[in-house]
């Protein structure tokens, strides 16, 4: 016995509705009211049949208000016919768990990820995706196996860092990408690169899951077989301290100074604003990071206020803007560039980068005998101060702004030509 649903009748395997107006408003409104539900499932038709009916009852009454109090509506014209302000309700035509496009896909997770993630996160991701969809975009989500994951990360490990510098890789797949990168150069990316981008593929996959697209993450076994190797930077030594001062960079010069007397990171220094500093009184001047519409802050920890440094006051009082940006002229990226420039004329600066500047800071504080969670709350760390975690983090409310101050001054720069 086939299923009977009221005002809905099945055509092509579709259920469609169809429900008849009254005849004093068929002029108006025509016949019926007419919808393809979009779904073959008696269930959800029955569920759309019930948002119809509601539709259409609107309808009957926003017809009434129009057509009753002027009966000569009926022969009027069909530009003049009034209209109504009810929306028929859309459907999607039912789809198969793992149908979906992995191109589709993506597009739709990247337009998810982009009101989350920071600008440089989500070129990350977009990087990833774009090297998935590449070599994988034409097939079904459902379709991708543990063999197609093995594939796609053998092309990730013989990928090399400059590859998309190249003119024949700016628009070349990933497959394209491997073979070129092998043909170019000797070297390819570091593990931890190489973990990162099968990492963002594996949360696209987690995501589909998430979304009902997938009923598990086929990659999840997945790994990169070298274990990462992180490489950190290098810590300024005090002669290289020196080469930075005496060089007397125009763009990152004072900088530099900020860097190294604060420990902040070069985002942080960008980001400046001149209201940003407050006069204690006899404590000085203080500065108080926060996010603001130029940048974001790393953490909730990053949300500080750090004293200034004597030789920071000078500048402000000599050099540097009395409002708006302390720094309007730099940005991260070109921080990185010139900081790149330095180290190709001066070649004692070999394996540092501007982010030295904060552990040379954070490596003065620990000589002069300065307690790390104190140090902490300088840089903008989060601290455990105690071994549950408990006592300092919840109760205390940290280092006064007198201790604050002797930590800064105790900071010495090993030559004080930066006055000049």
């Amino acid at each position: 016995m086939s299923t009977q649903i009221k005002y809905a009748y099945k055509r092509h395997n579709t259920w469609v509705y169809r429900r008849t107006y009254p005849k004093a408003l068929q002029p108006v409104l025509g016949s019926a009211l007419k919808h393809s539900l979009k779904t073959s499932y008696a269930r959800e038709a029955k569920a759309r049949v019930a948002e119809l009916n509601h539709t259409y009852t609107t309808i009957i009454k926003e017809a009434q208000a129009h057509v009753l109090p002027t009966p000569h509506t009926a022969s009027a014209s069909p530009t003049q016919t009034p209209r109504l302000a009810v929306a028929r309700p859309r459907y999607q035509r039912a789809r198969l768990v793992g149908d979906g496009l992995v191109a589709e896909l993506a597009q739709t997770y990247l337009a998810d990820v982009a009101e989350r993630l920071r600008p440089g996160s989500y070129k990350s991701v977009r990087f990833a995706m774009e090297l998935l969809t590449s070599h994988l975009g034409k097939r079904a989500v459902g379709d991708l196996s543990l063999a197609h994951g093995k594939e796609v990360l053998g092309y990730i490990t013989q990928l090399s860092p400059n590859v998309r510098k190249y003119r024949d890789g700016k628009d070349a797949g990933l497959a394209d990408l491997a073979k070129l990168s092998s043909e170019q150069e000797g070297i390819t990316l570091a593990p931890q690169t190489q973990a990162r981008i099968l990492k963002q593929m594996q949360q696209f996959l987690e995501w589909c899951v998430g979304e009902g697209e997938l009923e598990a993450n086929p990659w999840d076994a997945l790994k990169v077989k070298d274990p990462p190797e992180v490489s950190p930077h290098e810590v300024l030594s005090d002669a290289q301290v020196r080469v930075l001062i005496g060089a007397q960079d125009r763009v990152l010069h004072n900088a530099l100074l900020f860097g190294l007397l604060t420990g902040m990171r070069s985002g942080e220094i960008c980001g400046l604003m001149a209201q940003d500093i407050t006069a204690k009184g006899n404590l000085g001047r203080f500065l108080r990071i926060r996010p603001n519409a130029v940048r974001l802050l790393k953490s909730k920890a990053a949300e500080r206020e750090v004293p200034l440094h004597g030789i920071l006051e000078g500048l402000l009082d000599t050099v540097l803007p009395a409002s708006g940006r302390l720094f309007p002229h730099i940005s991260v990226d070109r921080v990185v560039k010139r900081y790149a420039k330095l180290r190709l004329r001066h070649p004692e600066l070999h394996g540092t980068v501007f982010h030295s500047t904060r552990k040379w800071f954070i490596t003065q504080c620990e000589r002069t005998g300065v307690p790390e969670h104190y140090t902490a709350t300088l840089v903008g760390h989060h601290s455990a101060r105690s071994a549950n975690k408990l006592t300092y983090g919840l109760y205390s409310a940290g280092i006064s702004d007198a201790q604050k101050r002797e930590i800064v001054e105790g900071v010495r720069l090993p030559s004080w030509e930066a006055r000049s």
